[in-house]
């Protein structure tokens, strides 16, 4: 007996912790899911939507933030989806 309990491979709480993490800081989803490469893509995108979106609504010109809003959002959901996805097919 190797433990007290046996999580089959493919299973909701493979994804669950990589999704949360992902949900918090856009990219930690697909580093614990050992991607390093697109976690940083995916941290690196978020991170420079946010920064547009902060710069556009502050800065007067509300198209740009609103853009970078919505490719950030996406990027977000983007990384959410695929942590849980990765995460149970590493499971």
């Amino acid at each position: 007996m190797g433990g007290l309990m046996k999580r089959s491979s493919g299973s909701v709480a493979d994804g669950a912790v990589p999704a949360v993490a992902s949900g918090f800081v856009p990219g930690l989803g697909q580093l614990i899911n050992g991607e390093s490469d697109k976690a940083l893509g995916v941290f690196v995108v978020a991170a420079i939507c946010g920064g547009g979106l902060l710069g556009g609504i502050l800065g007067g010109i509300p198209i740009i933030g609103g853009i970078a809003g919505l490719v950030g959002g996406v990027t977000w959901i983007y990384g959410v989806a695929d942590g849980y996805l990765s995460g149970r097919k590493k499971g």
